[in-house]
């Protein structure tokens, strides 16, 4: 019920600061490549998945503005054992913020906050899953840095971001493990001028 009481309130403002501003509605999606930092020591391999959601390109400035961003995102690493391959599946609801520096290209450098609150985690090892939710916090906070490009006349771009994940995904335990991961993604602005 929290989880969907903020995606309604996070939807709610980013329509609100839209229409108040020059501003865009837009669609994103794209690859993710994420994997578990560990402060034990333990390596983890990265894990494939993919983010899909709504952005609000919000114009502040001629060459500043404010992407506020409402993402699905599939997370997560995987490491092998003697038991097998583990898969260790993560799935967030993120809201990144993203304050954008825009050349007059259609080029675009970002960075900025992100809180994620984590929709489900499993962890699978021979295809056998096990419910991992009781023992990773339900939120987790990130930055992120990228670049993009959008072409002027259609409204459609790209971007490349790497999320360097700030807070303990760990509830229990005595490993502090964090998120991180790159993000490939394309998106379609509706009305941009």
């Amino acid at each position: 019920m929290k989880i969907n009481l903020s995606i309604v309130i996070v939807a709610l403002l980013m329509a609100s600061t839209a229409s108040a501003q020059k501003a865009n509605i837009g669609i994103k999606g794209g690859l993710n490549v994420y994997s578990i930092n560990n402060d034990n020591g333990a390596d983890y391999d990265s894990k494939v998945g993919f983010h899909a959601g709504l952005l609000a390109h919000i114009h502040l400035a001629k060459q500043w503005a404010l992407q506020p961003e409402l993402v699905y995102s599939t997370q997560g690493a995987k490491y092998t054992t003697q038991a097998g391959e583990t898969k260790v599946k993560l799935n967030y609801i993120n809201v990144p913020v993203m304050v954008q520096y825009m050349f007059k290209n259609g080029f675009r450098l970002q960075a900025g906050p992100q809180v994620g609150i984590m929709v489900n985690g499993e962890s699978e090892t021979n295809n056998v899953s096990v419910n991992i939710n009781d023992d990773l916090n339900t939120m987790d906070f990130a930055l992120g840095f990228g670049a993009g490009y959008v072409h002027p006349a259609s409204g459609i771009g790209f971007d490349a971001r790497y999320n360097l994940g700030l807070s303990n995904i760990n509830e229990t335990g005595s490993v502090k493990s964090t998120n991180r991961g790159f993000q490939l993604g394309v998106f379609y602005l509706f009305h941009h001028k």
